[in-house]
């Protein structure tokens, strides 16, 4: 076996890079809540033009517009992946539309797809979603291939990660559980620094969803099997690039790592947005001392910390203005941007959606409209408030009817 090399000669690639004077987003995990949350959020981006290919611009506290690049990477996790994949695939449709053809478009090849997932269940804790989790586990293969099927049949049909667009970087991230490391997939490659890249990857896009959202223990683990000769190398040769670390990759969620999907943001681009539609953490007077929910407790603590230091490791460098940007996350009272013109969302509405369970089982038609339209109103919020308040206002939610 080849000899193992200290961690500290191999230091991440894109690490000491200087910023990119550009912008990038990250989408949360956090089940069919999160991909619903960011249906409504990325709608809101196309109408501002966010996905046009020219410069974008923030207003900066003197009141002065500044040019800070154009929208070139989205990151995300989980169901945040769900979607963005979505768009990922739908994106030279979408690209080039103004406010009033985008809308048409954009609900027609994203959205209807997407609300027609939030119709069926893969997994959750109700009965027909445990059902189907069993139903998964008694057929052969893994769990998460099966998921990754029933997403492909639903929204990706078929397509490869080299179908994804070469303008726009798309991540979707997991989490290595062999090397501790963010599993990267994009169209220029996959892998992570530890084990090595594989480059231009014909691999489904549906099974590098599936595993950015296989959630542990249900839907984890998403086992990859490929050949050592598929690594190319980084300059400083990874040091685990060897079987079965290159042969048999274990994966989990992204969430595992960075539920925020930040990482792949934050190291590289000036200018951030991050949406974040994740689990909320709950203090709890009573804890359970059996395994299982002792566990899961524990597991939630350790979470919440390490989101924790990202989000304000995110903010204070908004505050310092070493970054640009904004951040908005689902159980946000919208007040807190301070923008007059904002649509209406009382906090006692926002804040049950924000109890939404984060699995990944049917939610109702009322539901779904609430969430698309609360990522779409805080997303505006955020946006207008902490990066450019020239931008015009909304006319109203996507769908007026149901509000939040």
């Amino acid at each position: 076996m080849p000899v193992v090399e200290p961690i500290t000669n191999h230091p991440e690639p894109d690490e000491p890079r200087p910023l990119r004077e550009s912008m990038a987003l990250a989408l949360s995990g956090g089940g069919y809540r999160a991909m619903l949350f960011h249906t409504g959020t990325l709608w809101r981006l196309g109408q501002l033009g966010f996905y046009q290919d020219r410069p974008f611009d923030r207003m900066d506290a003197s009141g002065d517009i500044v040019s800070v690049g154009k929208l070139e990477r989205i990151s995300s996790v989980s169901g945040g992946s769900i979607v963005s994949a979505k768009l990922a695939l739908e994106f030279g449709s979408l690209e080039k539309l103004g406010p009033v053809e985008f809308d048409k478009a954009y609900r027609e090849l994203v959205v209807d797809p997407i609300r027609h997932l939030a119709d069926t269940t893969l997994a959750g804790m109700s009965a027909k979603g445990v059902f189907k989790v069993i139903k998964y586990i008694v057929m052969p293969g893994e769990v998460n291939a099966h998921v990754a099927k029933a997403l492909d049949d639903a929204l990706y049909q078929g397509r490869k990660l080299q179908d994804l667009p070469d303008r726009m970087r798309f991540i979707f991230n997991a989490s290595n559980l062999q090397s501790g490391a963010v599993w990267r997939f994009s169209r220029p490659y996959m892998g992570d620094w530890k084990v090595g890249r594989v480059m231009n990857p014909k691999f489904p896009v549906a099974r590098a969803v599936g595993a950015s959202a296989a959630f542990p223990p249900i839907l984890a683990p998403a086992t990859l099997n490929l050949q050592n000769s598929d690594f190319d190398q980084y300059k400083g040769k990874p040091f685990l690039r060897y079987a079965p670390y290159t042969t048999s990759i274990v994966l989990a969620d992204g969430g595992v790592y960075d539920n925020l999907g930040l990482e792949a943001c934050y190291k590289s681009f000036r200018t951030l947005f991050v949406s974040n539609a994740g689990k909320p953490f709950s203090v709890q007077p009573k804890i359970s001392v059996n395994w299982v929910s002792l566990g899961s407790r524990c597991l939630d603590v350790m979470d919440n910390q390490v989101l924790s230091l990202r989000k304000r490791l995110l903010i204070q460098a908004f505050k310092d203005r070493e970054r640009y940007g904004a951040f908005w996350d689902i159980k946000q009272d919208i007040g807190v941007h301070k923008l007059p013109d904002c649509l209406p969302c009382p906090y006692d509405s926002t804040r049950k959606l924000a109890q939404v369970p984060t699995d990944f089982a049917t939610k109702d038609i009322e539901t779904q409209k609430r969430l698309i339209n609360w990522g779409y109103a805080v997303a505006d919020a955020a946006i207008r408030s902490h990066f450019n308040r020239s931008l015009q206002p909304p006319e109203n939610f996507p769908y007026p009817e149901s509000g939040v």
